[in-house]
């Protein structure tokens, strides 16, 4: 008897999983669409804000506060004796200076010491002016000689581990250094960071427990003394200007080091402020490089694609808003009044991307040397002006952390993506109970057919010789 079981068979596992998958896969797909398109708007915006923070930040250095793309600098006739910076504040103009004297920190040696017999109590390092009475201290700060600066643990305070104290002391924020010199005897030298006669540096041991410590570290054997730098202005008899430093910043917008005192009778020193062209074509440079790196990420986020081209449209290829910000930008690079950017080098290539002629910068520069300085203004907030304060107040308004178009579009489209985490997760829940009942029924089936079979088997079995009929 040969078998009448001609029905499929179905792998309950496959089957089920094929079905489950029918029964979700037009809203998988969708849900899919949705989820790639918001995390590639998350990605897009953070890519749009990195792109509009970087150029805010060039504005800032270009033309933030007290800053200017017009350069100026400042050279000495002499560099042996200093160096000279000036910025776009400084007046051209020249200078006549004579150095008098240059200013030296503070070193002083506690010679011959001993190692202490024991532990405990402070040491007092000063720092002060000396030289008037009373002495006008500056600093102070006291070094723990207690067993905690006993780091070998032998129950006495050796030399170096009391300059250690004194170097890893609280209040010592990098004021003075202490090092160990062996000679014979052992010597301490204190050194202060900071140069000027205010900075002197001494040692009060009148808390230290130590006999043998207070003793040696009550002798203060001068190394180096701190004296203050002392310019002239107008000569070697013009008015003198005195300081701790040796950076003087009292010529309004220049920044004068001076690393070595003249001689008596020496001719002063030249300081000349003058207009730098190179440095205002590098900054003029500085503001194109970073409107062509917006305006890169800009075009990248927003081209359309090209099918023939197998290119990809970006993921604002649709999105008004930003197309507005980029034809925004291109509008406030327009003149303003009679000044334009043109004039002085700075032009528009067929692609949008701007590029500079230094030359014909050089050459309005020297013609109206004020006039790009007018045209860029400043990108201050307090001060906004010209090119860059309009390009920099429009950019607030798309990278306002609170109320700005970047932070808007980051919250609802996060928004968006939880809510697609939801969603997915509730598709997950349907497509987990289609496929349960789908996999419960198929097993159902293999079950009842494996039985059927098994049936047909035994009749025939039985009836399978039987010739009767």
């Amino acid at each position: 008897m040969s078998s009448v079981i001609t029905a499929p068979t179905y792998d309950p596992t496959s089957t089920a999983t094929a079905l489950a998958q029918k029964t979700t896969s037009e809203l998988q797909a969708q849900l899919t669409n949705q989820t790639n398109a918001a995390s590639a708007t998350a990605k897009a915006l953070t890519t749009l804000g990195s792109a509009i923070s970087l150029f805010q930040s060039s504005l800032s250095s270009l033309a933030g506060p007290g800053k200017s793309l017009l350069a100026q600098s400042a050279t000495l006739s002499d560099n042996a004796f200093g160096s000279a910076t000036a910025n776009s504040r400084a007046a051209t103009g020249t200078y006549s200076l004579f150095v008098k004297q240059v200013a030296t920190a503070s070193q002083v040696s506690y010679n011959g010491l001993a190692d202490g017999a024991g532990t405990g109590g402070t040491l007092k390092v000063t720092l002060a002016n000396e030289s008037v009475s009373p002495a006008s201290t500056t600093a102070s700060f006291s070094a723990d000689l207690s067993a905690k600066a006993d780091t070998d643990g032998d129950g006495t305070l050796s030399i170096r581990e009391v300059a250690a104290a004194i170097n890893s002391a609280s209040g010592n924020t990098g004021l003075v250094s202490a090092g160990v010199v062996t000679v014979s005897p052992t010597d301490v030298r204190l050194t202060s960071k900071n140069t000027g006669m205010a900075n002197t540096v001494s040692l009060d041991p009148s808390a230290v427990a130590d006999a043998t410590l207070k003793t040696g570290l009550g002798t203060r054997v001068p190394v180096t003394n701190a004296q203050d730098a002392i310019i002239q202005l107008g000569g070697s008899s013009g008015a003198a200007i005195t300081q701790g430093s040796n950076t003087f910043t009292n010529i309004d917008g220049v920044s004068l080091t001076v690393t070595k005192a003249q001689n008596t009778g020496d001719n002063p020193i030249m300081l000349t402020v003058a207009s730098d062209s190179n440095g205002t074509a590098a900054n003029a440079q500085a503001f194109v490089t970073a409107y062509n790196k917006l305006k890169s990420a800009l075009d990248s986020l927003l081209d359309p694609g090209s099918p023939t081209g197998n290119t990809t449209a970006g993921t604002f290829a649709h999105d008004s808003g930003v197309k507005v910000l980029q034809s925004q930008l291109v509008n406030l690079l327009r003149p303003v009044g009679s000044l334009s950017l043109a004039s002085y080098g700075i032009t528009a290539s067929r692609d949008g991307t701007l590029a500079l002629d230094s030359a014909k910068l050089t050459r309005q520069l020297a013609i109206n040397p004020t006039g790009l300085d007018q045209l860029m203004g400043s990108a201050s907030a307090s001060g906004s002006s010209g090119v860059l304060g309009a390009l920099n107040t429009y950019l607030n308004q798309w990278s306002n952390a609170a109320t700005g178009q970047i932070q808007e579009r980051t919250t609802a489209n996060t928004k968006l993506q939880s809510d697609l985490s939801k969603r997915q997760d509730e598709l997950d829940t349907k497509y987990n109970a289609a496929y349960q009942r789908y996999l419960q029924q198929f097993t159902a089936l293999q079950t009842l057919q494996a039985t059927m079979n098994s049936n047909v088997s035994i009749f025939d079995a039985v009836f399978g010789s039987d010739k009767s009929s």
